[in-house]
């Protein structure tokens, strides 16, 4: 073969310049995402392989976007981004550490999250690798001949022979979620072909218009907003109240207190005015403010008409305590 015929080498500029047309297609591809979106998600890409991702870019196409990359180049690209004005961006900056991804989209963050992160591939235990969830090896035949009795003695793991198998005599919680895989669990579950683990995206971070917060709210329903904040409503107006510190919260109950007590004195006292005048009057004669009871027949009807008539007057009172109570707070 020719000299001429040989592939000649890149000179040092030459990769130079490639590097650096790769570097500003990256930027002004995210600079594009950031100008388009208002919403990201910062994905988790621990032990997920590059098919996944591009099976997760054609599920979303036209919908969302995945963008991946070095931290670096992230935090440079909307460092700029910022400085040109986008303030809103720098808590999103902050959230980038640690091997993650961005999902930009303008969509239903929930609805996204949840196809995100419901493809997931089976994984043994590897040892040294950090456990994603607990491994619990149910008691029971392990198929195992019983040659292993001396490897599972090693492990501290209880078991019998049984029709010329070993059998877990208890239940083993061999790992625990956050421990790093130790090489005899590891060596254990290959032997009984357990895949204990399942690798996907994971979304545990979110972006919202200026706003970052866990992607377990997204969880929330609009219910779950409102007992929240009633729930919190209610503690600032007992706080209010306990203190003698006025608030929006606790007014409303301050101004009904104080008109209850005003009633109870005008009822105990000679003084009155506007509701505690009808309220004497009912106390002072009951009997004038009850209703013709419906005509009945039988011997009956005499003795029933006083239970009626009492049974109204509470109800009429009842009804006007809770008028009194609308127009307080309505």
């Amino acid at each position: 073969m020719s000299k001429a015929s040989k592939k000649e080498k890149p000179t040092a500029a030459v990769l130079k310049a490639n590097k650096a047309a790769r570097k500003k297609a990256y930027f002004d591809r995210m600079t594009g995402y950031l100008e388009t979106y208002s919403k990201v998600m910062l994905i988790s890409v621990d032990n997920v392989g590059a098919a996944q991702l591009q099976k997760t870019r054609k599920q979303f196409r036209g919908t969302a976007d995945v963008l991946m990359g070095k931290n670096t180049m992230m935090r440079k690209c909307m460092r700029q981004f910022i400085d040109r004005g986008n303030k809103q961006f720098q808590p999103l900056m902050d959230a980038i550490y640690g091997n993650v991804g961005l999902v930009f989209t303008n969509g239903d963050l929930r609805h996204i999250r949840n196809e995100v992160t419901a493809y997931r591939v089976p994984a043994p235990a590897k040892s040294g690798v950090v456990a994603p969830s607990d491994v619990i090896i149910p008691a029971g035949p392990t198929g195992l001949e019983p040659t292993a009795t001396s490897f599972l003695q090693a492990l501290n793991i209880p078991s019998k022979i049984v029709k010329g198998q070993i059998e877990l005599t208890n239940a083993v919680h061999l790992i625990r979620k956050g421990d790093k895989v130790k090489p005899g669990a590891a060596a254990l579950l290959q032997k009984l072909k357990i895949t204990p683990f399942s690798y996907g995206i994971d979304v545990a971070t979110v972006y919202n218009n200026g706003f970052v917060y866990g992607a377990d709210l997204l969880d929330l329903t609009d219910r779950d907003v409102l007992e929240r904040f009633a729930r919190g409503l209610s503690r600032i107006a007992a706080l209010g109240l306990r203190i003698g510190y006025p608030t929006l919260a606790s007014v409303p109950h301050s101004i009904a207190n104080a008109y209850q007590n005003l009633l109870a004195i005008g009822i105990g006292t000679e003084y009155t005015f506007g509701p505690v005048t009808e309220i004497k009057a009912r106390i002072a004669n009951p009997g004038a403010f009850v209703q013709a009871p419906v005509a009945q027949t039988g011997g009956h009807a005499a003795a029933a008409a006083p239970a009626a008539a009492a049974a109204v007057v509470e109800e009429k009172e009842a009804s006007e305590e809770e008028e009194m109570d609308m127009d307080l707070f309505g």
